[in-house]
């Protein structure tokens, strides 16, 4: 009798258990994520490891990545209705909005700026007026780091026209560069490395000659900030949480990311001095993780306009809120968990 007892408190354990799972997977709300270039990418880790740690389930968050063309393509596709929230740069709300494309900057990952611009050192390269002559690689000319580059040109007294910019996609960004067909690369920190390791001795244009950009953002539509922001408000805090995992111990996150993305399974010595790069340029020195400095955006707006990259001032309180930074929960680390969401993602377009 008390073996009955037992066996039946057992089963009605596990029949309480497979219960709850099914309504807690039922009850999680889902939403496309649109990217501007593969989630799988090593510079989208934060969101990667929110999906493979539960960080979005918390949030009761089914969250499908959908790739578009680039930043600007995601804020544009954004403001039209297709997804609510998505990735670019903190700049890019102020390229978009002036066309009157409804959204904004909800979060910002890091008090640097993702573009980077990297020199071959056999190019001769040494300063961001050596560029003039050159062929310089970016990902495509919809996304925003091709916009940092114009400006970091802008600074220099240059102009697109004196060199040679070739849109060459996620992939051909740095590959063309590794491979000596072009002088520089601007674009992110883990293009760097993969340049590094396709054998190329590479050097980065100090911070101080860049033009003072931002880092990758979190957008949100109008729509969703002011109609969903339960939604907006957990795609921030579980993606800063992603972010956090990076800054606290880059080489456990590169396993977890191998883990994740099984196509990096045996380089995670290359996702280790990625994320310690990104962690270099991109995330330190931030007041609040996900807060958005005003007054660098305020510099990053007038430049634009003073040199007609927008035509038309925006109103700083239109571009970004950190009502969603501040709120964000820190929670506690998942270090494993028996089940991992899948990492879903489609393809708008790749013609990148």
């Amino acid at each position: 009798m008390k073996l009955f007892s037992k066996t039946l408190v057992r089963a009605s354990m596990v029949s309480a258990a497979m219960i709850w799972s099914t309504f807690s997977q039922a009850e999680l709300q889902e939403i496309t994520y649109l990217m501007p270039a593969p989630p799988t990418l090593p510079a989208f880790a934060p969101w990667t490891l929110a999906q493979y740690k539960g960080y979005f389930a918390e949030e009761n968050l089914k969250v499908n990545f959908v790739t578009a063309r680039g930043g600007v393509d995601v804020a544009k596709q954004i403001g039209s209705g297709n997804a609510m929230v998505g990735g670019a740069i903190g700049d890019t709300p102020l390229i978009v909005r002036a066309n009157g494309i409804p959204v904004k900057a909800v979060a910002v990952l890091g008090a640097g700026s993702l573009t980077v611009l990297a020199m071959g050192d056999d190019s001769g390269v040494k300063s961001v007026a050596d560029l003039k002559g050159k062929t310089v690689t970016v990902m495509s000319y919809s996304d925003t780091t091709y916009y940092a580059l114009l400006a970091t040109l802008k600074k220099a007294g240059l102009s697109k026209t004196d060199l040679d910019i070739q849109a060459a996609g996620p992939a051909g960004v740095w590959k063309l560069f590794a491979a000596g067909k072009a002088d520089a690369m601007a674009g992110a920190p883990d293009w760097v490395i993969s340049a590094r390791d396709g054998g190329r001795s590479v050097s980065l244009m100090p911070e101080a000659n860049m033009f003072d950009s931002m880092a990758q953002a979190i957008l949100a539509s109008d729509d969703a900030i002011n109609n969903h922001p339960d939604i907006v408000q957990g795609v921030v805090t579980a993606t800063l949480k992603g972010m956090r995992d990076i800054m606290a111990d880059p080489q456990q996150a590169a396993i977890d990311f191998a883990t994740a993305v099984p196509s990096f399974k045996g380089r995670e010595d290359y996702l280790e001095r990625a994320f310690a790069l990104f962690n270099e340029r991109v995330y330190k020195n931030q007041l609040m993780p996900g807060l958005i400095d005003e007054n660098r955006l305020a510099g990053v707006a007038k430049f634009y306009l003073d040199e007609g990259i927008v035509k038309h001032a925006v109103s700083l309180q239109d571009l970004f809120t950190n009502e969603f930074a501040k709120n964000a929960r820190p929670g506690a680390s998942i270090t494993s968990q028996s089940t991992k969401p899948h990492i879903l993602v489609t393809a708008i377009d790749e013609r990148q």
